[in-house]
């Protein structure tokens, strides 16, 4: 184990596919930030707090991840948490190619970081916030695809916003 990695994402909700990445990244780094990224021209289903708060009680097994959030690009983040590993997951082809773009340029501007691509289990490969979030939406089974904590909240969510 080795120094400190970031895990930038939305993560709106956490699904099971991420919380796999963030496992395995926590076997490899002394510590591991899962950072909650603003985005302003998402329309997310949960706020900030409410993912940091999933986040946090998805990963509570793990000693060693913290969950923070950000507004600002990830590669300033781990500059200022004096990382130099960004964690990214990758699901597919289509994945890599928008995160090997991403990583040149986070690499372009901050000379130090790296950034480690780890393949997500096969069992996650399609799995994605946005199908939960329309299998949700929509009264579909999901409990399988995500922390039991996020499927109540999100149970929750969409029974206030009918």
């Amino acid at each position: 184990m080795s120094g400190i990695a970031i895990y930038p994402g939305s993560f709106d909700p956490i699904t099971l596919g991420h919380l796999d990445i963030a496992e395995r990244g926590a076997k490899v780094f002394e510590k591991v930030i899962i950072v909650v990224m603003v985005n302003p021209h998402k329309n997310p289903l949960f706020t900030i707090e409410e993912r940091k708060e999933l986040i946090r009680q998805a990963v509570r097994h793990l000693p060693n991840v913290e969950v923070d959030s950000y507004t600002g690009l990830q590669v300033d983040y781990a500059r200022e948490k004096s990382s130099k590993v960004i964690i990214k997951g990758l699901r597919a082809v289509s994945d890599f190619e928008s995160e090997l773009q991403m990583a040149s340029l986070n690499r372009h501007m901050y000379e130090d970081a790296e950034t480690l691509f780890i393949p997500t289990n096969h069992k996650y490969s399609y799995l994605s916030s946005s199908i939960v979030k329309e299998i949700a939406r929509h009264g579909g089974p999901f409990s399988d695809l995500v922390p039991a904590d996020v499927e109540i909240a999100m149970r929750e969510k969409y029974k206030n916003l009918s």
